[in-house]
């Protein structure tokens, strides 16, 4: 059961990371692998973004995310 949920969390790592690399390079896409990602992603990273403080258009949410998801894959 750890194994699945390790693998689970590092499917989810590797999506972080896709919508990373598309808000960075398609912003406001409307291609259907991007609103999966950002679909996907949002409900995790919009609660990171109401109690992070305004650094000025810098979105730091996903490496939250990423590091909160490191920590629970060395909690398994």
């Amino acid at each position: 059961m750890q194994a699945i949920a390790y693998e689970a969390l590092s499917i989810y790592r590797y999506i972080v990371f896709g919508a990373i690399i598309a808000s960075w390079v398609a912003p406001g896409s409307t291609h259907p692998l991007v609103q999966f990602l950002y679909r996907v992603t949002e409900p995790l990273l919009a609660p990171i973004r109401k109690v992070l403080p305004d650094l000025g258009g810098i979105d730091i949410s996903p490496i939250i995310l990423l590091v909160g998801i490191h920590l629970l894959q060395g909690l398994l």
